[in-house]
């Protein structure tokens, strides 16, 4: 079945998605499209797979250190107090994890719920010229790190 997640890749490989953040072994890192919480981002493996259980042991055990080491790099460039990660899949049957920086500053009836509480069509949108900067320094605490 040929999901979004297969076109976001799919692009990501032609060089015209302008929410890759940077190229990971076996994977991509790409900013949400809604930006609610400043510094939502993606991982999804490349070849595409349906779910976690699909990767082979050394490419699960990549592909999970990978999201840590992306949520270390989000709570070292914003204001986030934690972070959380989420696989679901239900809507896009495809692999795809979601980092979820969360804020102190959080209203408060939304603070302590899951992030599928917030209005995503209100979200603010990602723009390349505002994420740049985050964008950068995500990958360069990456490249510190020795993931890229």
């Amino acid at each position: 079945m040929r999901t979004v997640i297969h076109q976001w890749v799919e692009a990501a490989r032609d060089g015209n998605n302008p929410r890759v953040v940077t190229k990971l072994d076996g994977a991509w890192l790409f900013m949400g499209e809604a930006q609610f919480l400043p510094g939502y981002m993606l991982v999804v493996p490349d070849p595409v797979v349906t779910d976690l259980n699909a990767l082979p042991l050394p490419a699960r055990d990549r592909l999970l250190r990978q999201v840590g080491l992306v949520g270390d790099a989000l709570l070292e460039h914003t204001d986030a107090v934690r972070i959380n990660y989420e696989i679901l899949g239900n809507l896009q049957p495809a692999l795809h994890v979601h980092i979820f920086p969360r804020y102190a500053d959080e209203a408060e009836d939304l603070r302590t719920k899951p992030v599928w509480s917030y209005d995503w069509d209100a979200a603010p949108r990602f723009d390349p010229d505002r994420d740049k900067a985050l964008m950068d320094k995500v990958k360069s605490y990456l490249a510190k790190v020795g993931l890229i």
